[in-house]
């Protein structure tokens, strides 16, 4: 069992399934619970986190936690409240860093356990604005970057180990390395394992049992995480479950046929489709901010459920929520909120259906095995991820019919040349600036379009897709000449962190 305290890091919740994938337990638990239910486990890591260590308020655990005999490794945050608590200094850094970073392993660094098998130089992902500036007693630094001076830290006698980077995304190289051998200081075997048929029957069977045999309504989408939920649920419970897809008129070009060929004629499922196009656009009239347009949105379209769930006779809402809407919609005790997701922040207080959520605690790329387990077809599985909200939140501004309009027809042109091009996801944004341009001899104002294509495994962080020049200027020309609103195109080339997914 390996123990991690969340600080209210974006990705504690990542470290734990790093930590899932290599066939371990892990029990997340908030810095006041940690002394005590600690006592028993293997491994203790502490997370990253928003607050600075020397803040007044800032989570801290009981620093007996450190004789408990426990290796511990504290990862940015954690790093620096190990330092702090223990006799180090922290101050806020030179400059702050959100992005890649090299790592270089200094003197007999190679020797320490937590960088066996590691070279000795390796690049790594930073978000922290503070950093460690004095160890403490009994400490050797083991790596730096070239703004950071202790970026691996260790005290090998007592097995407490710190790093100030994030070895639990994608990003960092020897990430999984890293925690790998961190167990092995722990004393616990590596036996990694995949997601299984098993697994997804425990899913089902917990489902069955908490709906028993009462009906359900499901928020189905078409998306994979609707799908895989609304799959899950029908294994579950069968005709039971009444399927609804509300056509908010903020959807893609051809979402609702796509939808009705897959549910409708391939599964024989009980969906039913709602044209709610005016009440969504009446609603979001005149609305700008982007987190009152989520919760417009998400009261909508709980409305519209609920007056067709009180028709079916349904006691349950089924969405598909997955565990980065949860975070990013501050879902952990310590964490931030980012964004309201329409199914988690943007839901009313007096909803009177009772939800659940069999993804809540997945990540997209796991959700895709689960969808593969259950045979789903590909066209679902691969399918990019699209937000809740729709259109509505790829539309800087005011959501009408006009820019709709523009908007599905530049970004149609993005999906199809990119069609081809393994991408976590692309699209376009109708950011709401105008731009002067030359149309013929005349002078014209217009729409200015952003093309967003991103490289990812799960969602918690990302890179821009670095698309050839040839490409991108194919998409820009069809673009101005196929959507006559439109005369400037431009590429966002922004990392998550610090910028999200979506640009609301």
């Amino acid at each position: 069992m390996i123990i991690i305290v969340d600080f209210g890091s974006q990705t504690t919740h990542l470290i734990s399934r790093r930590i899932r994938e290599l066939g371990v337990e892990v029990e997340i638990l908030n810095p006041e619970e940690a002394l005590i239910k600690a006592r028993n486990a293997d491994g203790i890591i502490f997370s990253g986190g928003p607050a600075s260590v020397y803040a007044k308020d800032a989570p801290t655990v009981d620093k007996k936690i450190f004789n408990l005999g426990i290796p511990i490794l504290g990862i940015c945050y954690g790093q620096q409240l190990m330092c702090q608590l223990l006799g180090g200094e922290v101050k806020p850094g030179f400059k702050k860093e959100y992005g890649p970073a090299i790592v270089r392993v200094q003197g007999t660094g190679y020797r320490v356990q937590l960088l066996e098998n590691i070279p000795k130089q390796f690049n790594v992902w930073m978000s922290h604005g503070d950093e460690v500036v004095k160890i403490p007693q009994g400490f050797k630094t083991y790596g730096t970057t070239q703004t950071i001076p202790h970026a691996v830290i260790a005290d090998e006698k007592r097995k407490i180990y710190g790093i100030q980077f994030h070895p639990e995304v994608i990003h960092t190289e020897f990430g999984e390395q890293i925690l790998s051998n961190f167990l092995k200081i722990c004393g616990i075997k590596i036996n990694k394992q995949e997601i299984d048929k098993k697994f997804v029957e425990n899913i089902i069977s917990d489902i069955k049992d908490s709906i028993g045999n009462e009906k359900a309504i499901c928020a189905l989408s078409g998306g994979v995480d609707s799908s895989v939920a609304a799959l899950l649920v029908h294994k579950a419970i069968g005709k039971n479950l009444t399927s609804i897809y509300v056509d908010s008129g903020l959807m893609r070009e051809g979402e609702t046929k796509s939808l009705q060929e897959v549910f409708q004629n391939h599964y024989k499922m009980n969906v039913f489709i709602i044209d709610a196009k005016q009440e969504f656009l009446k609603a979001l009239k005149g609305i700008t901010d982007p987190e009152q347009k989520r919760k417009i949105i998400g009261r909508v379209f709980v409305e519209v459920f609920e007056k067709k769930a009180k028709e079916a006779g349904a006691k349950f809402l089924i969405q598909g929520t997955i565990y980065p809407d949860v975070i990013e919609s501050a879902g952990s005790k310590l964490s931030q909120k980012i964004k309201s997701h329409h199914n988690v922040g943007g839901l009313p207080e007096n909803m009177k259906l009772v939800l659940v959520e069999p993804l809540r605690n997945f990540y997209k790329d796991e959700v895709r095995k689960i969808g593969k387990i259950l045979e789903l077809p590909d066209e679902i599985i691969l399918r990019q991820p699209f937000p809740g909200p729709g259109l509505a939140v790829r539309i800087i501004g005011e959501v009408t019919n006009e820019n709709l309009k523009i908007l599905r027809k530049a970004d149609s042109i993005v999906q199809e040349e990119l069609k081809d091009v393994d991408l976590w996801q692309a699209f376009a944004v109708f950011t709401g600036i105008k731009t002067t341009g030359v149309r013929g001899d005349e002078r014209v104002y217009g729409e200015t379009i952003a093309i967003r294509a991103i490289e990812a495994k799960d969602a918690m962080s990302a890179n821009f897709a670095h698309l050839p020049y040839e490409l991108l200027e194919k998409i820009s020309t069809r673009i101005v000449n196929e959507v006559p609103e439109v005369n400037r195109v431009v590429y966002d080339i922004t990392t998550k962190p610090p910028a999200t997914m979506e640009w609301e």
